[in-house]
């Protein structure tokens, strides 16, 4: 769409009270003086931008594109390269490689429990409420001691936790 307007400056001075249009000698006119008409420039208006010409708008619209994909690609090639490398591979091994894995605090993931204290609980006649308070320790504390019996200093949380008579709350 193309608007043309024109604007055109008639400028005026006072005399005696009255507006008489003046010669060159006034620099400004009385704002009541000016009068638009036509001032000729393009505007295009296209999907909401206006002084963009369509193919600017399409070609950087694309090259965005591109370089956000890039960007996108660089991220998931870094993502890859850092979980594969032997460092992380190290860190997820971790307490895994030595035996104490889940014997100190806050080294389980609550979804482990269970295993743990099963293992915890099998040479206990009393298996349900043993499985009942041990469950509830690890998902307190993070951590089941490693054995059947004891060990309770890899875990201070499970140690320390008592009962209302002062006794031990987990097993």
């Amino acid at each position: 769409m193309l608007i043309h307007i024109s604007l055109s400056i008639n400028s005026a001075h006072c005399i005696d009270g009255n507006w008489q249009p003046s010669s060159s000698s006034h620099k400004y006119p009385h704002p009541s003086t000016l009068q638009i008409t036509s001032l000729s420039f393009p505007l295009l208006l296209f999907s909401g931008f206006a002084f963009f010409p369509s193919f600017l708008h399409f070609k950087m619209a694309k090259i965005l594109s591109i370089v956000m994909l890039f960007i996108l690609l660089m991220l998931v090639l870094l993502g890859e390269i850092q979980a594969s490398s032997p460092a992380s591979q190290k860190q997820r091994q971790g307490n895994h490689a030595n035996g104490m894995y889940g014997a100190t605090q806050g080294s389980l993931r609550p979804q482990e429990c269970g295993p743990r204290c099963t293992g915890r609980c099998s040479a206990t006649a009393y298996k349900k409420p043993c499985m009942f308070f041990c469950q509830k320790c690890c998902a307190k504390c993070l951590c089941v001691p490693p054995g059947t019996y004891g060990n309770k200093q890899y875990c201070p949380c499970y140690n320390n936790w008592k009962t209302k008579k002062g006794g031990p709350k987990c097993p």
